[in-house]
């Protein structure tokens, strides 16, 4: 068995998708539909810059979603493959689960960009900046990471935010909670705690009003029918029926990712391989959480060229 996954945030990178479009007609359809779609030369700011405006939430969740539909329509138009024949399911890792979505026809690829554009607006709304943090605890289960976020909270917001993998767990809250937590890290038997460069705290209970955006957003554009099962992130499950996916999409705005439960999921399932499309970040996650899988994460066009042909 076979998933096909996609990157979250913090893949962005200033050239991204560059020399793909200037190989394939077919990405740059996928840019000019983006473009179009949030009335913005969002493919000009993620060949040219500058980083500081591409890393802007509201702009990078879309810019990393067309980059990876980009490598997807490429892959299936250019490499002749169907991922909806050679899959037999899909994850993203937070705002990539709404790539995955559109990768699996649930939603139309400007439906896409404009959910994501909206959703980037309403986390960097939803806290003002400076009150909020998050921080990555390198050497940390997940144990781990829940007692320190426990005692680091002392009545603030300090809530577990992403699990990456076995050694990698992301904190998310109020910045005196997170900078505690930093701080307290050898207490708890973990290497090291890192204050993230993000400029809100996704993931947490802090994100209430970016929910309740979402929610109505989803209400208006629901997800439709996929024709693979998707891994949610809030619930590290296999999901079928877009009414429950829109929910847990809503859901998945304050909640934990659970990817690292997600990957053990899925290989427990029967998947053997894993394909990162648009990124090489959640690939080696996945690496460093199951066994026994390859792992193919595909950027440019010689990677693509090389899937094709083992495919």
């Amino acid at each position: 068995m076979r998933a096909f996954v996609f990157p979250g945030q913090g893949s962005q990178k200033v050239g991204m998708g560059a020399d793909l479009a200037a190989a394939s007609a077919v990405a740059r359809e996928v840019f000019e539909e983006v473009d179009d779609a949030l009335g913005q030369k969002l493919s000009a700011l993620m060949r040219e810059g500058p980083e500081d405006r591409l890393t802007l939430t509201e702009n990078a969740q879309p810019a990393i979603m067309a980059n990876a539909i980009a490598t997807l329509r490429v892959l299936e138009q250019e490499g002749g493959l169907s991922i909806a024949e050679k899959g037999d399911c899909v994850a993203g890792h937070s705002l990539g689960e709404y790539t995955a979505l559109a990768a699996v026809g649930a939603f139309k690829l400007a439906d896409a960009a404009r959910l994501l554009r909206l959703r980037g607006q309403a986390m960097q709304a939803a806290v003002p900046v400076g009150v909020g943090a998050m921080c990555a605890l390198l050497g940390a289960d997940i144990e781990k990471a829940q007692k320190l976020a426990d005692a680091a909270a002392e009545g603030q917001v300090c809530q577990v935010a992403n699990d990456n993998d076995p050694g990698q767990v992301v904190l998310s809250g109020h910045r005196e909670a997170i900078e505690r937590a930093v701080a307290m890290v050898k207490e708890f038997e973990i290497k090291r705690g890192v204050i993230l460069p993000v400029s809100a705290p996704f993931h947490c209970d802090l994100m209430g009003p970016a929910a309740d955006a979402m929610a109505k957003a989803l209400e208006d554009t629901p997800p439709g029918a996929l024709y693979l099962p998707l891994y949610a992130n809030f619930t590290a499950a296999a999901v079928t029926d877009p009414a429950e996916e829109r929910d847990l999409l809503v859901k998945q705005v304050c909640g934990r990712v659970r990817w690292r439960e997600s990957v053990i999921a899925m290989k427990a399932a029967g998947v053997e391989q894993f394909v990162e499309l648009g990124g090489k970040v959640v690939g080696p996650m996945i690496g460093r959480t199951v066994e026994d899988v390859t792992v193919a994460s595909v950027v440019t066009m010689d990677d693509i060229e090389a899937l094709a042909k083992e495919l």
